[in-house]
């Protein structure tokens, strides 16, 4: 048997309500609740005995239905004031009066339902089921076992989340990195056997060191892939700690791995190998923390017109690459841009470039095509560029800098 509390606005008190008489809990909608009481004949007797005490215990105004299945009680609830119990065999008579826009379903069912006149329980549980199927599919049989109130699920129980953190005061301030990489250790080693109880991995590391005298130290760690090797979660913290140390003696720790779902992953027979997650990880902490941060992850374009504007993102998974179906010309852009000399004709048309990339007569050009930006942000830019052929050097984009009033090279086509 199944209760269910409905009052508007109040889900917090009625959750309390159902956490005192079952831990099997549903959060249906912010205002209904429903909750597992078949225990609770052993407890207080017949089902007219529990119904006062859970009204007792709600302690505000709220509808109550009791049925042998969690839909029949909820729509009980919403449509029928009061208390109601609904015997096992007698749900569609009981359901029967109720507006059948408490059924809920997707906006055609409502529309069909509409132009067919059918506006209660009753009238669409009396339709022939076949005719039902052919008309409205799947989910027109579904409706109509919950119009008769025979519907049969289990509930959606609302777990609490868990949290999986370790903290720990010392007794005497650390200010050396191996004792405190030692306790590091014992505090992710307890955290990784809690998560393999529960069948989790960890996609990211939380970690504040309180010190003496000084604010906190924190650090944040994204993982690329869930794990789950204690070892390798330390190593990766040891790293941080190497490239960032606390600033003053530590005294208090607190340390925390985000759960996620582990990863599930299958090779290709044909598909090369690719290195470990976690040793790939390890190697990258040990690059940024000689190169900086900042100069490690793979390149994004930027959303601007800008040329060649790009900033470094994190290394993730590659996906499968479309390649187009023909070639394509490509821009193999020079970084920085070459300084060029530009001899042009009356009508502005490039006629011969010299750089340190090379020169010549131009044999052929298009443009200009002018573009700007950033004009609402002190990194302005305002270009006129052209493509063209230079003689013995092929294919090229040029442009001028009309802030600086210069010429460049951007890059040659392949």
């Amino acid at each position: 048997m199944f209760a269910c509390l409905h009052a508007p606005g109040n889900l917090p008190l009625l959750v309390e309500c159902a956490g005192y008489f079952s831990p099997l809990i549903e959060e249906t909608s912010p205002d209904t609740t429903v909750f597992d009481i078949r225990g609770l004949r052993w407890i207080y007797g017949t089902l007219e005995q529990i119904v006062p005490e859970i009204q007792r215990r709600v302690g505000i105004p709220a509808s109550l239905a009791i049925a042998s299945n969690p839909d029949a009680a909820v729509h009980a609830a919403r449509g029928i004031h009061g208390a109601t119990i609904l015997p096992q065999g007698q749900e569609a008579a009981i359901l029967a009066p109720l507006p059948l826009y408490l059924l809920g379903g997707s906006s055609e069912f409502a529309r069909t339902m509409d132009l067919w006149g059918i506006y209660t329980f009753g009238e669409f549980a009396g339709l022939p089921p076949l005719g039902v199927a052919a008309r409205l599919g799947e989910e027109g049989v579904y409706m109509q076992q919950l119009a008769r109130g025979a519907g049969n699920r289990q509930l959606r129980l609302c777990v609490d989340p868990q949290v999986f953190r370790e903290e720990k005061e010392l007794e005497d301030p650390v200010d050396l990195l191996e004792p405190l990489l030692f306790l590091l250790s014992q505090m992710i080693n307890e955290l990784c056997k809690r998560l393999y109880i529960y069948a989790l991995s960890a996609n990211e590391i939380r970690l504040r060191l309180g010190l003496e005298r000084a604010l906190s130290h924190t650090a944040r760690l994204s993982l690329p892939a869930p794990m789950l090797d204690s070892k390798v979660l330390l190593k990766l913290l040891q790293l941080e700690l190497n490239d960032r140390p606390p600033q003053a003696p530590v005294e208090k720790i607190r340390l925390e791995l985000m759960p996620v779902k582990p990863r599930a992953t299958q090779h290709g027979l044909f598909l090369p190998s690719s290195p470990e997650p976690e040793k790939l990880e390890i190697t990258l902490a040990r690059i940024r923390g000689l190169a900086g941060a900042a100069n490690v992850g793979a390149a994004e374009l930027m959303d601007t017109h800008r040329p060649g504007a790009f900033r470094m993102g994190p290394l993730t998974t590659a996906k499968g690459v479309i390649l187009p179906l023909r070639p394509k010309l490509a821009l193999r852009r020079f970084r920085p841009p070459c300084h060029a000399q530009v001899w042009r004709t009356d009508h502005g048309k490039p006629v011969r470039i010299f750089s340190s990339k090379g020169g010549g007569r131009v044999v052929a050009c298009a443009g200009p095509w002018r573009t700007s930006g950033d004009w609402w942000t002190g990194e302005v830019w305002c270009h006129q560029e052209w493509d063209v052929e230079i003689q013995g050097m092929g294919v090229s984009r040029i442009y001028q800098d009309d802030l600086q009033g210069q010429w460049f090279i951007e890059g040659s086509y392949d």
